[in-house]
């Protein structure tokens, strides 16, 4: 029998129903710097001196993810995948489809698909989640976008990837009510969603299921790391733009993650409080480690300032040292604004190059 996890054990409770909010929490980390520590049943931190212990920490940061974005739903919330191509276009050296498929009851997600017009045998694969865009959603990482910097899915495409581009929930032609379905934030429905986008890739003839990675830039760039933390399928990750430390995000004040588009707990019941929160990035870094993220995060984004990029590199870092794979979580810091210049895509890419082909 496996581990018994907070979040199983809240699943049982429901079921004998006791509701979540009566179940026991997990434990509370005030200080999310310190990660090689953990708390044991009787509340007494415990060092972490091999790898075989990380994994009762990396269980608290996942169920304290949960606390703050609700529970990530069960597995036999799925659906029959059942992808339909609403529109196929040549472009040079690759076939874009517009697509919708099944994932979760009366719920299809849109999409675009590439695939490179000559693949042979099974490829690498990766999803590619866009940044804030309402209107455009995937099209923006489709090389749609007025922003030159955000194409990824095609010019990984272009590289030889099979590459995913979803739409986050109210944006492009995906429009939802993530509260109505019962979830606690727009957030979890998408790292829902995005977990069937790799149900989806490796579902797929045309791709390696065993070689599949995540990228993303600011609201990608963050939903990039989500979905990695939760879905150990994903073997890299690269964030653009997309966190820092929350007691540095907009000064300690964190209402800019709470609307109805994120987390809305973060205000009601945490009042937008880093001291509160039961979730930091550098636990979201952790979470995924040892496989390899890529972190773009630019000395002038006005967005994510970017000393609390490095708080949380330097808190993370010893976990993947833990691992013996120090320099698979790799940052940059490029003299820019909030964007993803050529250099460091191309860096970026080359990262998911030695990761999904080993080269």
């Amino acid at each position: 029998m496996g581990r018994v996890t907070w979040a199983s054990a809240v699943a049982l409770l429901v079921v004998l129903g006791v509701g979540a909010e009566d179940a026991p929490k997990p434990p509370f980390y005030a200080d999310k710097s310190k990660l090689l520590t953990y708390i044991d049943g009787e509340g007494k931190a415990q060092p972490i001196e091999k790898a075989a212990d990380w994994a009762k920490r990396r269980d608290h940061m996942l169920e304290n993810m949960q606390q703050v974005m609700g529970p990530l739903p069960p597995a036999s919330g799925k659906v029959p995948l059942d992808m339909k191509v609403e529109q196929e276009v040549m472009v040079p050296g690759v076939i874009r489809k517009k697509i919708t498929f099944g994932v979760e009851k009366d719920d299809r997600l849109s999409a675009y698909l590439f695939l490179p017009a000559e693949l042979k045998g099974k490829a690498p694969a990766m999803l590619c989640l866009h940044p804030t865009n309402p209107r455009l959603g995937k099209g923006v990482v489709a090389g749609l976008g007025p922003l030159p910097n955000r194409g990824y899915a095609l010019e990984l495409a272009e590289r030889g990837y099979v590459t995913l581009a979803p739409d986050y929930p109210n944006s492009g032609d995906y429009k939802i009510d993530a509260y109505a379905k019962g979830y606690a934030s727009a957030t979890m429905k998408a790292i829902w969603n995005h977990v069937r986008c790799v149900d989806l890739l490796q579902s797929l003839s045309e791709v390696d299921g065993d070689r599949i990675g995540v990228i993303g830039h600011s609201l990608g760039g963050h939903n990039s790391l989500f979905v990695a933390a939760f879905d150990p399928r994903l073997k890299v990750a690269v964030t653009s733009c997309g966190f820092n430390a929350f007691p540095k995000y907009m000064k300690g004040n964190l209402k800019g993650w709470s609307h109805q588009g994120y987390m809305p707990r973060i205000a009601s019941v945490y009042d937008a409080n880093p001291k509160k929160m039961p979730f930091d990035f550098p636990e979201v870094l952790g979470a995924i480690a040892p496989r390899p993220v890529f972190v773009n995060a630019p000395v002038n984004d006005d967005n994510f300032e970017v000393t609390g990029v490095k708080d949380c590199i330097t808190a993370a870092l010893p976990v993947y040292d833990l691992f013996g794979a120090k320099d698979k979580l790799v940052a940059v810091y490029p003299d820019a604004l909030h964007d993803f210049p050529n250099a460091e895509r191309e860096q970026a890419y080359q990262l998911v190059d030695r990761a999904l082909r080993g080269k």
